[in-house]
């Protein structure tokens, strides 16, 4: 039997990237749409995200498109983090004294509905974090069936172990703390290196301990500053000649609070946390006298080429959702539970993060090597 014999009765799909961009995106869309041009189905893209579906702008995906962007970061279709269909910024008010300057937000997913007909859709595969997810989910209840691939770097999503992205983030980021280790050996100095993740601490603790940092702060286990300053000033009188701290951008003290860059309203996430690296070196060289400076990855961790296991997982993720489409199971989102391939409610990941918790085994492990985690 051939592959188009198995095939159903779908003829065009929708491919959507939402979110923040992510190492990866581009072999979903790859295996995606390879799986579904075999078939014999049309492919069209969405451009920009959710942006893209309400300014109804969509491009045909074709072999040649998909040629060479195995090994390609970012996502050939665009993204946005800020278009939500639900809750769209269609102006604003007037400024004080006449008004109080805010957003005027409207529901725009009927006309996201008409332009996914418009344009022939009869089910759409949409690729993104809890709040794409979630935008995918109401499109499923109105009738456009749909199959979610989840995506961050974070590796925060409810119902699933692992999303791609998070791979290629951690080697990033060990990558730089070895870097930062070598220059602060040189200098005899203490090395704080602030990473991704918001409130999930999975960035910090898997590439905190392939880096061997000697200290390890994540979100979901304030810290003691007290604790920090003994563990640092006793590596200096062992003639230590740095200590690497590794710290998630959600971290904060115990009895204090995380560090927020910025708030923007119009986002669905509208808190920004980013800070908590130059708190820490400043606070420390102050406390201690020991020399520290800080380095902050930021975007750097989204960027470039996925290492091989996030374009083997993409791969797997993205035939496993055209497997969901093929046979009938919409409403469903991609998952990896016990390391196999499995699918759940598109609705389950909504409002929620998969958190560290305090039976992970790589935190007892890392206790085992030394690691300090400030509590």
């Amino acid at each position: 039997m051939s592959l188009s014999d198995t095939c159903p009765v779908i003829r065009r799909i929708g491919v959507l990237t939402g979110g923040g961009d992510c190492p990866g995106l581009n072999a979903v869309i790859r295996a995606v749409s390879k799986d579904a041009l075999q078939c014999g189905m049309s492919v069209v893209g969405v451009e920009d995200g959710y942006l893209g579906l309400i300014e109804n702008r969509f491009c045909e995906i074709t072999d040649d498109k998909l040629a060479g962007i195995l090994q390609q970061g970012g996502t050939i279709l665009g993204s946005n983090n800020k278009s939500n269909p639900s809750r769209f910024v269609v102006g604003y008010n007037p400024a004080p004294p006449k008004g109080d300057g805010k957003p005027i937000y409207a529901d725009v997913t009927a006309k996201c509905m008409t332009h996914l007909r418009q344009h022939g859709v009869e089910a759409l595969v949409v690729i993104g974090g809890d709040g794409t997810l979630t935008s995918a989910a109401t499109f499923s209840k109105l009738g456009m069936p749909c199959v979610g691939v989840p995506k961050t770097i974070d590796n925060d999503i409810v119902g699933s172990e692992i999303t791609f992205g998070f791979q290629t983030a951690v080697a990033t980021a060990t990558e730089a703390m070895d870097r930062c280790r070598t220059t602060a050996d040189s200098h005899h100095r203490c090395m704080v290196v602030e990473v991704m993740g918001r409130n999930a601490g999975w960035i910090a603790l898997h590439a905190g301990v392939a880096a061997g940092a000697d200290v390890i702060l994540i979100p979901e286990i304030p810290f003691d500053m007290t604790k920090l300053y003994t563990r640092i000033l006793s590596r200096s009188k062992a003639h230590k000649r740095s200590s690497l701290i590794c710290v998630s951008e959600g971290a904060k003290p115990a009895g204090g609070s995380q560090i927020v860059a910025k708030v923007d309203p119009t986002s669905p996430d509208p808190i920004r946390l980013g800070g908590i690296g130059k708190w820490l070196a400043d606070t420390i060289e102050e406390s201690t006298g020991v020399e520290s400076r800080y380095v902050v990855l930021g975007h750097v961790q989204r960027g470039g080429t996925p290492v091989a296991a996030d374009r083997v997982l993409s791969t797997m993720l993205g035939n496993h959702a055209m497997k969901l489409l093929r046979e009938g199971k919409v409403g469903r989102m991609v998952a990896v539970q016990r390391g196999t391939l499995t699918d759940i409610d598109l609705s389950e990941p909504a409002g929620k993060q998969r958190l560290v918790t305090p039976a992970e085994p790589l935190i007892d492990a890392a206790r085992a090597v030394g690691a300090c985690f400030g509590d």
